[in-house]
């Protein structure tokens, strides 16, 4: 494994720093000036802008880098949509987790139509390059259409109670929009969430599922991971 640099180019913060920042960001319901203030409390002197930008620079790339190392999930998919009120109108935010909850990839959508449930099945789809065995997701007639001409081969099943790991996994979701005082825009919604599915749920394994030996073990690998 090829370690991350003491430094990133154009950046004269460590970049032990800069990570911690962005890690901050995406586990904890904090703002800017939050992390700015428990850095400070460390001695380090830095802007809320500066760390704006950090997160939303290095945010993705770090995504994008645990996206890669994320094992390959299991071979029933929990599908799910829940409203976002951006200014005013309704958008629609699509997820797919596997029965850990661990998340495939999100999508913002300003509809929940057949050919919304379509597009994000195809993206799924070439994100992820294997197919599932089974579906599971709630009434929502859209995901039959997409299920029909996309993934005719796979077992599908609506239910409200099955799909309760999809619908699990939007509670992060609420709480950092509530924190940043709703979403400015679709493509701001669609970066930051697709960063934070994949930060968050790296050192959010399923804890009671698991003894505090595997626990620790478990948060140790993400750890070692992350630097």
């Amino acid at each position: 494994m090829t370690p991350e640099p003491a430094t990133y180019p154009g950046y004269h913060f460590p970049a032990e720093i800069i990570r911690h920042a962005v890690w901050l960001y995406h586990l904890f319901s904090l703002s800017f000036r939050d992390i700015e203030l428990i850095l400070a409390e460390r001695g380090i002197v830095v802007s809320h802008e500066s760390i704006r930008q950090w997160c939303l620079i290095f945010g993705g790339e770090f995504a994008r880098k645990l996206r890669r190392r994320r094992p390959q999930p299991d071979d029933t998919w929990h599908l799910d949509e829940v409203f976002l009120k951006i200014k005013g109108e309704l958008y629609y935010l699509w997820r797919a987790v596997d029965r850990h909850e661990v998340v495939f990839d999100i999508l913002v959508q300003d509809r929940r139509n057949a050919t919304a449930a379509k597009r994000f099945f195809k993206r799924l789809l070439a994100g992820l390059k294997y197919k599932p065995k089974r579906l599971v997701t709630d009434g929502l007639r859209s995901y039959g259409v997409a299920h029909r001409e996309l993934l005719p081969e796979v077992n599908h099943q609506t239910s409200r109670y099955l799909n309760n790991r999809a619908e699990n996994s939007h509670r992060p979701t609420r709480r950092q929009e509530r924190q940043m005082q709703r979403f400015k825009s679709p493509e701001q919604a669609q970066r930051f969430l697709s960063s934070h599915a994949m930060i968050y749920g790296h050192f959010r394994p399923q804890r009671h599922l698991m003894t505090a030996t595997q626990y620790r073990r478990a948060h140790a690998r993400a750890f070692l991971v992350w630097r």
